[in-house]
């Protein structure tokens, strides 16, 4: 199984680095990522395997959002499949 996290706000060091340890300590498998910095707005999408995630996905999106609350960011936690029925056109 797989989810797609995706991360927005005010770009400053660290920010993948903080995601990744969140990830690991739940033992789900970053497999791609991709970033970019627009002037100082920093965005990534990240695509995990939560196969052997040692918690629920709902905790794991909670501990999530709570990081981005506590960088300032905006950041989100999808199961693939919802990710893809809401962009099928």
């Amino acid at each position: 199984m797989k989810a797609v996290i995706t991360v927005i706000g005010k770009d400053m060091v660290g920010i993948l680095g903080k995601v990744c340890n969140t990830c690991s300590e739940k033992n789900v498998n970053v497999l791609e990522v991709t970033q970019s910095v627009l002037q100082d707005l920093f965005v990534m999408i990240m695509m995990v395997d939560i196969s052997a995630m040692t918690c629920n996905l709902a905790e794991f999106s909670d501990n999530m959002e709570m990081l981005g609350r506590s960088l300032g960011l905006s950041i989100h936690v999808m199961h693939e499949d919802i990710f893809h029925s809401m962009h099928r056109i």
